[in-house]
């Protein structure tokens, strides 16, 4: 793609984990604002009936496959990319899982810890370090992880503070990911990517068995927010929609 044509093309968004939920309305919600959106899901049938769902409301999406676990999926997915746009202005880490239950630190099958560090935090960095090159030649390219309240610790630490129930696989996977957010921005201190997370708040989704009180819409808020901040705005932050939340 020329200069020209990058200039001149609508922005381009990844989104993981964009078949269902908090993904798929960040998905439509950048969609409304006339980006051209990736929609990227390692499930091919909730991933392509998602795409004509986004395209049925007039988002133009395309069908990324797409596991963040799998370093060739990740490769594909970025080639898949970069031969349809030609660069990235917007990756949004939303794919996410909670591991399993029960998780209590005593008891706990370490499965399900590694699990959810895997695609909570190891799954993030595989996707960012191989979609970097792409959002680089964006002039305005943005990074936004969509972590959880449960993940920081200042709330954790906080007597009478609601941060869930005692998960030592999910909680620490997003305080991970929070850390790892606070890195990538000072490697990328100085140049124009800015890199934040945010929290969705209590949203009502089949990670939580739909008992949220948030609906998706509203859970995708803040992340479209930080997609789409201007470029004076915030890096290395964590947020939710009333704004900034403590590490």
């Amino acid at each position: 793609m020329t200069e020209t044509n990058i200039v001149n093309h609508p922005k381009v968004a990844l989104v993981t984990g964009a078949n269902k939920g908090i993904g798929y309305e960040i998905a439509a919600g950048l969609g409304a604002l006339g980006w051209t959106v990736g929609v990227g899901a390692r499930n091919e049938e909730r991933r392509e009936a998602a795409v004509d769902g986004l395209r049925a409301a007039g988002a133009d999406v395309f069908g990324v496959p797409l596991d963040v676990t799998d370093d060739a999926s990740v490769t594909a997915a970025a080639r898949l990319i970069e031969e349809r746009t030609g660069r990235l202005d917007a990756l949004v880490n939303n794919a996410g899982i909670t591991g399993g239950a029960p998780q209590e630190p005593t008891t706990v099958d370490v499965d399900r810890v590694r699990a959810a560090v895997e695609t909570n935090l190891i799954g993030v960095i595989r996707v960012t370090n191989a979609l970097l090159p792409l959002l680089r030649r964006s002039p305005a390219p943005r990074i936004v992880n969509v972590s959880s309240r449960v993940g920081s610790l200042g709330l954790q630490t906080t007597p009478g503070a609601e941060t869930g129930p005692i998960a030592v696989g999910y909680a620490p996977s997003k305080t991970f990911l929070n850390a790892v957010t606070v890195q990538y921005a000072k490697e990328l201190a100085g140049t124009h990517i800015l890199v934040n997370a945010v929290c969705p708040g209590y949203t009502a989704t089949d990670l939580n068995g739909f008992r949220g009180v948030r609906t998706p819409r509203q859970g995708a808020a803040a992340a479209i927010r930080l997609a789409t901040v201007d470029g004076d705005g915030p890096t290395g932050r964590f947020f939710d929609d009333e704004g900034e939340v403590p590490w």
